[in-house]
């Protein structure tokens, strides 16, 4: 029985990245023999075991043969003969399939530590193609190392190409699919897994939403860049630059949704582009069956963003109108995420990175003034009882206090 660190520990520590957990794997051995050892088993579909003292996860050697269409499409051989060799050859990029013995050896049959030195992701063997969800763990790949300047193997780029013609795709289920995303979304170019998606033509089996903004052109005299998908990614990636909540992130991505159906007739204006958003993003997300909370958000981010951009033009009933749609009163948390939001989208314009955007700070000293009141002072005064009182003496509390701000 041999133990070896395997897969991400040893990639990231090679690039002088954070490790952020521990993978191992266990040749020569048996579920029985481990359990005796005080080994806790948590895996279904092959045997994972937690180690007694660290709760480090420990895997037993495997291969998989493909036996059925999907990601789940597979047999699986974890008997005590199958050797280290054996078990990295499944893993899917040369870099994640490194092991390193209890001595600190490190095994490489595959070449992946010269492909780590030349910033190279690419597939270990041609089964590769046999799982659907490597394509979105490769892009996720790329969006974790593009700053260090990775690039895809060009063979491997064909095999993406050739996954998602053959309709591979199809077969990933919905809570996998958000799984990566949400992943990807946490990694430092998250603008870069979309992009590599689209350019193997995965995007518009996957996120079609997304795809749709592509080829949609905006007035050039607010976005340079013309391009609505361009814009979409330019703002997700300013968005990274602000804060690394995913949530945030997400409503980035989503917040103009509604441009992907804008007819040509009106074009390039997108009128009403906001409201048809938070249809797409209600859809989208049920799809992919995606958290509530991300929905809510990414719909309000899609709804009141031009809001935000023209805060200095809105009257006072417009912004309590906008600040209670939101809850901002009551979560003022998220609404701070929304401001991120707002700047990214309007920092995500070819030329304007690096403008300022006073609006945030607004709308935020507007939400200040407005939770300094004291409520229970205020329904004191006013001798209101019923709860349709208490709101209207609250409201109007809360609307002259706006008036008061936005005439500074």
């Amino acid at each position: 029985m041999e133990t070896y660190l395997v897969g991400g520990a040893i990639r990231d520590r090679l690039l002088k990245l954070p490790v952020v957990e521990k993978d191992w794997i266990i040749v020569g051995s048996e579920p029985a023999t481990l359990l005796k050892l005080g080994y806790k088993q948590v895996g279904k579909d092959f045997p994972v075991f937690l180690h007694p003292t660290t709760s480090e996860e420990y895997a037993l050697a495997r291969v998989e043969r493909k036996i059925s269409p999907g990601y789940c499409g597979f047999e699986t051989n974890f008997d005590k003969t199958v050797s280290l060799e054996q078990d990295l050859c499944r893993r899917d990029l040369t870099i994640n399939a490194i092991a390193e013995d209890k001595n600190g050896k490190l095994i490489d049959p595959y070449h992946g530590i010269q492909d780590l030195k030349n910033k190279i992701l690419r597939h270990v063997s041609s089964s590769f193609i046999e799982d659907p969800l490597r394509v979105l763990r490769l892009a996720r790949f790329y969006a974790k190392l593009y700053h260090l300047g990775f690039k895809v193997a060009d063979e491997t780029y064909d095999l993406m190409l050739k996954m998602t013609k053959n309709g591979e795709l199809n077969s990933l289920v919905s809570e996998r699919v958000w799984v990566e995303t949400k992943k990807a979304l946490s990694q430092p170019d998250p603008q870069e897994y979309f992009n590599l998606l689209r350019a193997v033509d995965a995007l518009k089996i996957l996120y079609p939403e997304i795809n749709n903004l592509f080829g949609k052109p905006q007035p050039a005299k607010y976005h340079p860049e013309v391009d609505s998908g361009i814009h979409t990614m330019l703002a997700l990636k300013q968005a990274c630059k602000i804060s690394d909540n995913t949530k945030m992130r997400f409503g980035v991505l989503c917040h103009d949704f509604g441009k992907g159906t804008t007819t040509d007739a009106i074009l390039p204006s997108h009128y009403g582009h906001e409201k048809r958003g938070v249809k797409i993003i209600n859809e989208f997300s049920n799809r992919l069956k995606i958290p509530t909370q991300y929905q809510k958000f990414a719909s309000s981010v899609a709804k009141f963003h031009t809001h935000c951009h023209k805060i200095t033009q809105l009257k006072a009933t417009t912004i309590l109108k906008t600040l209670n749609s939101m809850r901002a009163i009551g979560q003022s948390d998220d609404f701070k995420l929304f401001l991120s939001c707002c700047k990214s989208d309007a920092r995500g314009r070819t030329k304007h990175e690096k403008d300022e955007y006073p609006q945030a700070n607004i709308f935020a000293n507007i939400l200040e003034q407005v939770l300094k009141i004291d409520n229970k002072k205020v329904i004191a005064e006013s001798g209101a009882r019923t709860n349709k009182e208490i709101n209207k003496v609250i409201n109007k509390a809360h609307l002259k206090v706006i008036k008061e701000v936005i005439k500074t």
